[in-house]
Order: structure tokens, then C-alpha cells, then sequence
């Protein structure tokens, strides 16, 4: 049900009408009375050669063949906007549901960055614990390498 057009994965107005429980001539006219809601990068009117590619492309739209009417088109945020000015009871739960899931998604994108500031802080001690004990290394490897005085008897080499 997702299509690539100018740039932007969208949604047809006819599928979204199927969707949310409502006639396409109603979703329309929903949009029109609120068209101030739609700038372009929510929602945009297909283009006859787009039209054309749509339904060449996908079978169950070939009754948008014969339409003197070409298709609108939403992206993302516009089929959000568009469950907000539709009055069927399927578009109010549908609407109810992506503010709950925006709400999830700002919460995990919290979390995960709270996360992501402890693990740099564990990061930051295992890295100063590394380095301390590198060090320590590197001071008995210094030590090993100075001759050792000799213990136990002496003997003396001139005799």
C-alpha cells in the first residue's frame, strides 16, 4: 500500500479511505474543508503520468484507470493529519494510536540515550583502568630489563 512518488513514500487516498472506514469522496472532502492541514510534504495531487505508472503498476488500482479525478497521495505525517480530521470511528482509534506510538518512540529515544551517556561513562572508567594497569605493566617490564645484583655467596673472580 506504500508507493514512491517525488521523493516521498506515500500513501493513496483510496487505500487510506478503505483504511480508516470511510468513502473516498468523504476522505476528500474532509481534506478540502482542511486543506490548510496538507502543505506538500504532507499530502500532494498525483500528476496524470503518475496516475498512469499507479495503475500500470498495481493491479487493484485499476479502477483509478477511467477517473477523471487523479488520486491524492500522503506521505507519513499526512495520513497522521488526515486520521485527525476524519470523523469515522476507525480514524479516531487510528489517530488515538499514532499519538501513543509517537509517544513510545520519544520514550525509547529517551532511554536509548540515556543509555548511550552510561555506557560512555563505563567506557571512559574501563578505559582509565586499562590504562593503569598498562602502565604497571610497562613498570615491571623496566624493572625486568635493569641487571639484578647478584644474591647468595660471592665469589671472587680474581683468584
Amino acid at each position: 500500500m506504500i508507493f514512491q512518488f517525488r521523493g516521498f513514500k506515500v500513501m493513496i487516498d483510496a487505500d487510506l479511505a478503505i483504511l480508516y472506514g470511510v468513502p473516498t469522496k468523504a476522505l476528500k472532502q474532509q481534506v478540502k474543508r482542511n486543506i490548510e492541514r496538507f502543505p506538500e510534504d504532507f499530502m500532494f495531487e498525483l500528476i496524470k503520468n503518475e496516475k498512469n505508472e499507479l495503475v500500470t503498476n498495481c493491479d487493484r488500482l485499476t479502477i483509478l484507470k477511467h477517473s477523471s479525478v487523479n488520486p491524492l497521495a500522503f506521505t507519513e505525517q499526512g495520513v497522521a493529519m488526515l486520521s485527525s480530521v476524519l470523523h469515522s470511528e476507525r480514524a479516531i482509534k487510528m489517530n488515538i494510536e499514532i499519538m501513543r506510538a509517537f509517544a513510545r518512540y520519544r520514550a525509547l529515544i529517551r532511554e536509548t540515550e540515556e543509555l548511550k551517556q552510561e555506557i560512555l561513562k563505563l567506557d571512559a572508567k574501563l578505559n582509565q583502568a586499562f590504562r593503569f594497569l598498562l602502565d604497571k605493566l610497562d613498570a615491571l617490564h623496566q624493572n625486568a630489563n635493569e641487571p639484578r645484583k647478584p644474591i647468595g655467596y660471592k665469589i671472587d673472580k680474581n683468584k
